[in-house]
């Protein structure tokens, strides 16, 4: 008789690659569409890029545009679909979520692919008191 393996929970979904961990030295976790990350306790997947307007790097811009980000939030067992724009604090749970970064950059007559978008998060706890 062979040995059967069951796997049940976040070992199931560590070993399909849907779920990764690795917070990087700067406190920053990186995911792609589709792919869930932890952050400091929080689970962040980014769904859909929504605007993409970032000025490209070789070119001179009165404004510097925005990206915005649709995407799946989970903390202390609630999940909402929240709107994350680059470089701004969302409230989340006890602390703020920032989308800090966004991998490729812009460039002039360059479109980018939704499987090429890396985007970094980082959490931040609120002080107890």
């Amino acid at each position: 008789m062979k040995p059967v393996l069951i796997l049940t929970g976040a070992a199931a979904l560590l070993l399909s690659g849907c779920v990764s961990y690795k917070v990087r030295d700067d406190g920053t976790a990186r995911a792609r569409i589709g792919q869930t990350v932890q952050v400091s306790g929080v689970s962040v997947t980014p769904l859909e890029v929504l605007e993409d307007s970032r000025c490209p790097a070789d070119v001179q811009c009165i404004w510097a545009g925005r990206l915005r980000l649709k995407a799946r939030v989970e903390a202390r067992g609630a999940a909402s679909e929240q709107e994350l724009t680059l470089g701004e604090e969302q409230q989340v749970a006890n602390g703020t979520l920032t989308l800090v970064d966004v991998r490729p950059g812009r460039e002039q007559g360059r479109n980018i692919w939704t499987e090429d978008y890396r985007f970094g998060f980082t959490y931040t706890a609120s002080p107890v008191k």
